[in-house]
């Protein structure tokens, strides 16, 4: 275990919460890879951290370009491990040493941290975070650790203190897979809507292809991987090419660039469709777009959706499990379209450049404010004091 940044609690550091004796929150991922849920969880932190509460994001590796994203406030602890199970002894010794008040995990290490609380022997409350269908997410997966994680969640999140669920569905699809009442989870949507983003859509982005007077852009944002069904927009906008002079613009990074390259040349349209790579403002580029498409397969709460609402960029949303219904109230906000239908994503997005596209009100996005989740939050993890 190394501790690769100082806690910066010191009698400088201004109390917003009412706790005389704050108490600690540690907060274990697998690393800060510029992935939805990393993003939540280090917005969490950050934002827990900044009400005057000591918090310690311990991860298995040290990776991943929301490293420079981390809070000075906030102690990083590295626990130098190649793969998640390697994590268990250093985690455990971190467990009783540093013995927090509670731990908040997500992603797969979910398991790691019950099997290690409860062979540690400490106090520590363990609080799980579940960012996806994982009925969905294991079904027909190639990797035999997906397949088996709907039988892990119900021999092991029994043993979690709380059950936080992302989003409605995700929820109702953890109840299934578990067998857990209802009583047993609770559902808070992520924190989405940062103080700094208001600053960071009015920026104008660095592409030629948002100069003024330029063709409009349709934009997806995330994980070059199959979930994200970037395929799917690729095909889709193929579809519509010759009908607009809108550019499809896919932001992020992942295994499936060289596919996605490939699909493009294939297609001939290496001038209408860029992959430009990860950005750390893509809200710039959102505010700037003239339409926004997710075209996942499943989601959890897809975070994208909820910063295009706020950008007021209308939106195009595949009706995947589970999220973008919730989030667009039933289609009120933005459209759906069948998930894996090129088709009839085509339409949407041939409509929606056409006139036909919804601009959401702020009603939209406002569930989803920085400071209302984190009440939410610090309440679900028992920080508050009860002195």
């Amino acid at each position: 275990m190394a501790v690769t940044a100082p806690v910066k609690m010191t009698h400088k550091h201004k109390m917003t919460e009412d706790n005389s004796h704050p108490r600690r929150l540690a907060v274990f991922l697998p690393d800060l890879v510029g992935a939805g849920a990393q993003r939540v969880c280090l917005n969490l932190a950050n934002g827990i951290a900044a009400r005057g509460y000591p918090v310690d994001v311990v991860v298995v590796k040290a990776e991943g370009s929301y490293l420079a994203q981390l809070s000075p406030q906030i102690r990083l602890i590295d626990l130098k491990a190649e793969r998640a199970i390697g994590a268990f002894r250093p985690l455990r010794h971190y467990l009783q040493t540093v013995k927090p008040d509670t731990m908040l995990t997500a992603i797969h290490v979910n398991f790691i941290a019950l099997w290690v609380k409860r062979l540690s022997r400490t106090s520590t409350k363990v609080v799980v975070s579940q960012h996806i269908n994982a009925t969905t997410y294991s079904a027909g997966a190639a990797d035999l650790r997906v397949r088996v994680e709907p039988a892990l969640i119900r021999l092991f999140y029994p043993w979690a203190e709380e059950i936080i669920a992302v989003s409605q569905g995700v929820a109702e699809s953890l109840n299934e897979a578990s067998g857990l009442t209802p009583q047993a989870l609770q559902v808070i949507y992520n924190p989405v809507i940062m103080p700094d983003m208001a600053e960071q859509k009015a920026q104008t982005p660095n592409h030629p292809w948002f100069a003024s007077g330029e063709p409009p852009v349709v934009l997806g944002v995330g994980r070059l991987d199959e979930q994200k069904g970037f395929d799917l927009l690729i095909e889709a906008f193929q579809r519509i090419a010759d009908q607009t002079n809108a550019r499809l613009m896919i932001l992020g990074e992942g295994a499936l660039r060289p596919q996605l390259e490939e699909q493009i040349r294939r297609y001939g349209l290496k001038e209408r469709i860029q992959l430009p790579g990860f950005t750390e403002n893509p809200y710039a580029y959102m505010a700037h777009a003239g339409l926004f498409v997710l075209s996942s397969r499943f989601e959890g709460l897809p975070t994208v959706l909820v910063e295009a609402l706020y950008c007021d960029t209308p939106v195009v949303s595949t009706d995947c499990p589970n999220g973008p219904r919730e989030i667009l109230d039933g289609g009120r906000y933005g459209h759906l379209v069948p998930p894996g239908d090129a088709t009839a994503l085509a339409e949407a997005i041939r409509d929606a450049l056409n006139g036909g596209a919804i601009h959401a009100p702020a009603a939209s996005w406002r569930p989803y404010v920085m400071d209302t989740v984190l009440d939410q939050y610090i309440d679900a993890l028992g920080l508050r004091s009860t002195n």
